[in-house]
C-alpha cells in the first residue's frame, strides 16, 4: 500500500502537502515533521514510514512551509508549531478512534517537543528521532530546558556517533524525565546511517528504529 497525497490546511488560508499511510491494521499512527535539510519525502522518513507499517503504525508526514515554498531555511519556531498542530488536527480528524504518537527528525522532533510544552495535546506520546541538543561539536543542553515541563511521556532515538547530541549529554538529559525513554542505537550517526565495517547496514539500523517505536508505543495505549 502506497502513501496517499494530501493536503493540510495552514492558518491564515495557506495550505501543505502531506502523505498519509495506514497500514490494514492499523494500532496506532505517529505524525512525523521532518528534519531542517529535507523534506517528507527523504528517503529515511519513506522507509520509516514503511518499516512502521509492517509493525502495524500508520504515519502521516508533512512539508513545513518554508519546504513547501521550495525555500532552503526553517520556519520560525511559531510557524513550524502551528504547521505540527495542523498536521495533527488533519489525522485527528481522518482517523479519530486511533492513538496518535507525535514527534519527528531533529528539527521536527525539536519543534514538536516545544508544541508540547506550550499546550497539551491529543496523543499518547512524543518520538524524537535523533533530538537535537546542540550544534555540531558544541556539546550543551539549553535546547532541553523546556523538556522536564512536558507530562506526556516522551522517546528519544539517539545515535552513538550522532554529533548533534552526544551521548554522554543526552543521557543526562533524559535521566531525570519522568517519563522518558532513550533507546540508543550503536554506531548510527545523526541521519542514523552506520559504518560499513560495524557488520551493519542501515537497514539493520532502521528495524531497530521501528521495533523501539512500537515496542515503546504499545506501553502508551
Amino acid at each position: 500500500m502506497r502513501a496517499k497525497k494530501i493536503t493540510i490546511k495552514l492558518p491564515g488560508g495557506n495550505r501543505t502537502s502531506g502523505l498519509w499511510y495506514r497500514p490494514a491494521k492499523t494500532s496506532a499512527v505517529f505524525v512525523i515533521a521532518h528534519g531542517a535539510g529535507a523534506g517528507m519525502t527523504h528517503p529515511f522518513l519513506e522507509n520509516l514510514s514503511i518499516t512502521l507499517g509492517k509493525f502495524g503504525i500508520g504515519s502521516l508526514r508533512f512539508n513545513f512551509p518554508y519546504m513547501e515554498a521550495g525555500k532552503r531555511r526553517p520556519d520560525s519556531p511559531a510557524i513550524a508549531k502551528q504547521a505540527i498542530e495542523s498536521a495533527l488536527a488533519w489525522a485527528k480528524k481522518t482517523s479519530p478512534k486511533l492513538p496518535y504518537l507525535l514527534g519527528g527528525k531533529s528539527f521536527g522532533g525539536r519543534m514538536a517537543s516545544q508544541l508540547a510544552a506550550e499546550k497539551e495535546l491529543p496523543i499518547a506520546g512524543l518520538v524524537y528521532l535523533g533530538f537535537p541538543l546542540h550544534p555540531p561539536d558544541k556539546p550543551d543542553t539549553k535546547r532541553a530546558a523546556h523538556l522536564r515541563t512536558i507530562a506526556t511521556p516522551q522517546l528519544f532515538l539517539q545515535g552513538t556517533r550522532d554529533k548533534l547530541a552526544e551521548i554522554d549529554l543526552i543521557k543526562k538529559t533524559v535521566a531525570p524525565l519522568k517519563k522518558g525513554t532513550l533507546v540508543i542505537i550503536d554506531g548510527a550517526d545523526h541521519g542514523f546511517q552506520v559504518l560499513k565495517r560495524s557488520g551493519r547496514t542501515d537497514s539493520d539500523a532502521l528495524k531497530e528504529l521501528a521495533e523501539a517505536i512500537s515496542g515503546w508505543a504499545s506501553k502508551q495505549m
